[in-house]
This record gives structure tokens, sequence and C-alpha cells, in this order.
């Protein structure tokens, strides 16, 4: 019983590790191959706190830049995201989808099923690992490019034991809490907070101490890719794991387990209220398509909450870090060459614009609202029929075409929320740092993201549609969010190519510098016109397509 576990955990969640590990690594062949263009000689007259944010060996060249911007870095957060799904999923999902019970039916323990859980866990990081061993093996001599001083092997075992360590904090947290929302979300803001620590933090002398408080400085504050295997880093973060399973052992022993049943939302809550019940049916409207709003929108609040307050709180910390930072790191900031500024964005970091744009705006709010919209457009269709309700909910006098569009409706209100918590976030920051930003144009940037943040969500959406798999619709639509960044970022720097960085919708969100310039009504209709494209893609796509039982 414990192999079946294992094979078949192994077996739901495959396809979704490989297209992870196969984008990362065409990422990094589509990145040397640019990169090994670009006269590197500028990476020697880099500041050595610089070298040491990249993880980039002296005399590091094209294959030191590859490696250790997609590597170390998208690598690292792709991976991670993968393994915080997977732990998130093994006990909170299988009571979320209402199977655990049908699972511990069988002879087989709870103590049996969680191991069963994270070895699957540790199979499947290692082999998102290997393809990008493989990659980096095989890439660098395709493209004649030099490896001297790189020590790739070393990377990949750090960031095997830093993925495998994230997965099983979101398994503890799951086993204890039985929310698959909570438990990947708690852990995917300790991932992306602490990748922002140890990158921002040893710029400013006040709070470099704080780096080694964060999970990220174990991984890649020894600059394993220049120095080396750091045996300490890994044994505390291999301890940590450890830990994290026996906290899970404990939690989903002693817990009641759910047994999937529908939950009540904070709509179905306040409805029960006497006081408030008349307001609620007026705003929500008639119970069968309000229903779906209200669910949908409940069913994924926790994770709105999380990834609201995140942004929010960034938005705050950047502008207290814009004070802090000394005016020589400015300086270089202002110097950086073109390849560099293209891998955030385009971004003049040596600005209060450039400053938010490069830190928050140009990845790390995408990629968070990126993981809302996702998961809302994957579970809205997909989703449905993998928990098997999805024929209860076409039984109900409602055409496919209204629940789609009701699904689309609470999507688009739950971007909203987060767009207006990024940009009071951004907006309090600037006047906390003095950045001398217009509420305006924070305001402009935020409703962009949020229009960007729907198009991926609608790819989602379609794939959803017309296959009926999450792991298909989760994972294709972040590969084609990945993909437009670097068009967007990359494409400018290759002569034949620049044109064609238009066809990436990160064009329209940040193409326009709305930090700095006013608001270009064009990208927000062609964002627009994009998410409502994709909805109208998706709706045949449902109402032709068989569902499954």
């Amino acid at each position: 019983m414990l192999a079946n576990v294992f094979l078949k955990t192994g077996r739901d969640r495959i396809l979704g590790v490989f297209i992870g590990g196969v984008s990362v690594a065409l990422l990094l062949l589509a990145g040397l191959a640019i990169y090994r263009e670009i006269d590197a000689s500028f990476i020697n007259q880099l500041p050595e706190f610089y070298l040491q944010l990249l993880s980039l060996p002296e005399g590091a060249g094209v294959a030191g830049l590859g490696f250790g911007a997609i590597l170390n870095t998208i690598g690292a957060l792709t991976l991670g995201g993968l393994a915080i799904s997977l732990g998130s999923s093994s006990i909170a999902g299988e009571e979320a989808n209402g199977t655990l019970g049908l699972l511990l039916a069988n002879p087989v323990s709870r103590t049996r099923v969680l191991l069963s859980k994270a070895a699957a866990i540790m199979g499947l990081s290692l082999l998102a690992v290997l393809l990008l061993w493989g990659a980096a093996a095989i890439t660098p001599g395709m493209l004649s490019v030099d490896m001297t001083g790189m020590m790739v092997g070393s990377l990949l075992v750090h960031l095997f034991v830093n993925t495998v360590f994230y997965g099983f904090l979101a398994m503890a947290i799951g086993a204890w809490a039985g929310s698959t929302s909570l438990a990947s979300g708690i852990s995917a803001g300790l991932m992306v907070i602490g990748w922002l620590a140890v990158g921002i933090f040893p710029l400013i002398s006040e709070l470099d101490f704080l780096t080694e408080y964060f999970p990220w400085y174990y991984y890649a504050g020894s600059q394993p890719l220049a120095n080396g295997i750091h045996w300490g880093h890994l044994a505390l973060l291999a301890g940590a794991s450890l830990g994290f399973v026996a906290v899970a052992y404990v939690g989903v022993g002693r817990r009641d387990l759910k047994n999937g049943g529908t939950k009540r939302g904070v709509i179905d809550r306040l409805r029960d209220n006497p006081r408030t019940a008349r307001l609620v049916e007026r705003f929500a409207g008639s119970a069968r398509v309000s229903g779906i709003v209200a669910k949908t929108a409940s069913d994924h609040q926790a994770l709105t909450a999380i990834v609201a307050s995140i942004l929010f709180y960034l938005g705050l910390l950047y502008g207290v870090f814009w004070r802090l930072i000394p005016e020589n790191v400015l300086q270089v900031f202002q110097d950086l060459p073109e390849a560099l500024i293209a891998a955030i964005g385009g971004a003049d970091m040596g600005t209060a614009e450039g400053w938010f744009q490069g830190e928050m705006f140009s990845l790390t709010a995408p990629i968070a609202l990126f993981v809302l919209t996702i998961l809302v457009g994957t579970r809205a269709l997909a989703g449905e029929e993998q928990k098997h309700t999805m024929g209860l909910l076409v039984a109900s006098p409602i055409s496919r075409r209204r629940i789609l569009i009701q699904k689309v409706v609470a999507m688009v209100g739950l971007a909203a929320l987060v767009g207006v918590a990024t940009f009071l976030g951004s907006w309090s920051g600037g006047l906390i740092g003095d950045a001398g930003i217009a509420p305006i144009r924070f305001a402009a940037t935020s409703l962009l993201l949020t229009l960007l943040g729907l198009v991926m969500g609608g790819v989602a959406l379609v794939l959803s549609a017309a296959f009926g798999r999450t792991s298909v619709a989760a994972y294709g639509a972040s590969l084609v969010a990945l993909l437009s960044y670097f068009v967007f970022s990359f494409f400018p720097l290759i002569g034949g190519l620049q044109g064609w960085s238009e066809l990436s919708p990160f064009h329209y969100y940040l193409g326009g510098s709305p930090l700095e310039m006013a608001i270009d009504w064009g990208h927000v209709g062609v964002l627009a016109a994009l998410f409502v494209l994709l909805v109208a893609v998706a709706v045949p796509l449902f109402e032709r397509r068989d569902l499954r039982g």
C-alpha cells in the first residue's frame, strides 16, 4: 500500500513537475543564447554586493550570469512553488477532495500515507532537479559557453534541499490546518519574502544581519555556484525538513480529519444572520447564480487575503528601503548595464520609480497575483471535475455558459481586491519613503497589474475548459507567464527580435512605464480585450466538451 500511494501521487503530479522543469530548462537555453551575444566584460566591474546577490564568481562571464539569474532565482522559485503545491495537497488536498476517507479505509495507517506522500515530494523534486541538471550539462556545450569556475552541481544540490524544505513545510501546515490555501499561502509567502530579504537586506548595512533569519539564506547565502556546497547550511535545511515531517506526523495523527464536505463561506454566514440577510440578498442576487460567485470567492478568500496582505506590506517595506539605501548603491544601480536592467523589467533602479518597478512591480507582484488568478482559473472548471462536483453543478437549471461567467466574475472581484491592496501599500510606502511618485501613477500600475493577472487567469481558464485537468491548466498557464516575461525582458536585446516583444502581455503592463508617464489607455484596452477574448474562447470549449465523471 505504501508503494501504491507513492506511485499514485507521482502519477498524478509528474506532468506538472515535468512542465515546470522543462520550462526552466528552456529559459536557461534561451537565456544563455541571448547572453552570449552580449559583451559580458561588465560583470567584472560590478561591485561585490551585486556579485553576491547573483551568486557570481569572479570572471563568471556569460555562464555565471545565465546560471545565476535563471537557475539560482527563477529555477528555485519555480521548483519551490511546485513542491509547495505537492506538500499542501498531500493531506489537506485529499481532505478537500473528499478522498482521504477512501484512502484511509484501506488497511494502511495515517503514518504510512504521510510517509508515502513525503517520499513522493522528494522523488518528484529530485526529478525536477535532474531535468535541470541535464539542461545544465547539455546547454553550454551546444552554445559553446565557457563554464570555468561554475560549480553547477553544488547549486543543484542546494536547490534540491531547498525545494524539499518548502514542500515539507507546506505538508506540515496542511496536516495541522487541513487547508490547502493556508498551507500554500504561508509557505509561498515565506519563500518569496525570504528571497526578497536575502536580495535586499545586504544593500542596507543596518539590516544585513537579518538575512540569516530567513530560510532562503541557507540556500543561496553561501553562493554555491561560486563556492561549492556549504554542508552546514544544507544540514540546517535538511534538519528543519525532517522536523516538518515530524510535525506533520503529530498533526495528522491527532487531528480529526475533514470529509471534504462543502464549507460555508462568509456570504452563507451573513445570509443566516437576520440583520444582514436582506442586504446580502440584494447584493448577491438569486441563490442559484450568486451562489456560484459567492462560493468561488469564499473558496479562495484565505489565499486572496494572504496575497493582498503580502503585496500591501511589501509596498510599505519598499518605501522604507528606498530611504535607507546609501547614495553610492543608488549610483551603482544607475550604472548597471543594459543586460541586467532587462532582467529586472527594464527599470532604472537608481530612481524611485525604477526601484518600485524593479523590486515590486516587474516580477514580485505579478508572481503573487498569478498564484491567485491561475489557481482560480484552474479550479473554476477542472477543479470541479477533479472533486466530482461538476455533475451536481451542471444539473442545476443553469447553462454551462452562466456557470463559467459567474466563475469569471468571482475571479475579477478577487483580482481587483489584490490590485486595490497593492495600490494602497505602494502609495503608502511611497509617502513613507518620500519617493515623490504621484498616487495616480501607483493606481495606473496597479490597474495594469490586475489586468495582467486576469489575462494569465484567463489562460488557465481556457486550458481548464479544454482539458479538464488541473495540472495542465495550472502549469500551462505558469509556462505562458514565464515565457511572456522572458520575451518582454530579453527580446529587445536581440537585433531582429525587438518588435516581437510586443506580443508579450508584459509589454502592455510595463512597456509604457506607468510609474513614470501618464497611463497608456491603449495598453489598458489591449489587456482587457485579451482577457475578454480568452473568456470567449473558454465558453465554447466548455460547452462542447464531454465532462469527466
